[in-house]
């Protein structure tokens, strides 16, 4: 389960300026004008060219639920490309983004403390420095364990270092994630 990816491609959704299409006619329109083929559509979706053929007729207007999300789902990833294009490279210059998660924190740290990984729910602006590398790995196809790593690494310098001023030798583990949300 790709969870901060995921989350990443939400929070692109609260910058679209115009609703996605809501029936299912229209989100296959606008997925064969993308595509430029209802080939491509068809094979994008698993299912018949004549299929696809017959949604953008309106001769079909209820998807079965399995198609129905996955048709969502690469409608959302497609729609309003320059608007998310925009709004990235906004926080990754300047305003940074938001994160806010509720997982356990495991340390590694000085002999003495306690390294007990434990729950916590954390709300953290993170700089621009560490959106730009998230939507550049993101654009890259990184894994969610690098996604995750760098996740970890702006909260272990930001929240639990507070930029530098306590705990040098703080190590932390991003692990077992109930949610995460991101908002820029």
């Amino acid at each position: 389960m790709s969870q901060i990816d995921d989350s990443l491609t939400r929070a692109d959704e609260q910058h679209f300026t115009r609703a996605l299409p809501k029936s299912a006619g229209a989100q296959v329109r606008f997925l064969v004008k993308q595509l430029k083929s209802t080939r491509e559509t068809a094979r994008l979706l698993g299912i018949s060219q004549r299929t696809v053929e017959r949604y953008v007729k309106d001769q079909i207007k209820q998807p079965k639920p399995a198609l129905a999300a996955r048709l969502a789902s690469e409608v959302r990833r497609r729609w309003q490309p320059l608007v998310r294009k925009r709004a990235r490279a906004k926080a990754a210059r300047t305003t940074g983004l938001v994160i806010e998660t509720r997982a356990r924190f495991g340390f590694t740290a000085a002999p003495g403390s306690t390294d007990d990984g434990r729950m916590r729910r954390i709300t953290q602006h993170l700089p621009p420095e560490y959106a730009s590398r998230l939507f550049a790995a993101q654009e890259a196809g990184a894994g969610e364990s690098q996604l995750r790593a760098i996740a970890a690494e702006g909260l272990q310098e930001i929240y639990f270092k507070d930029n530098g001023a306590r705990a040098d030798s703080l190590l932390v583990e991003f692990t077992d994630i109930d949610y995460v949300d991101f908002a820029f």
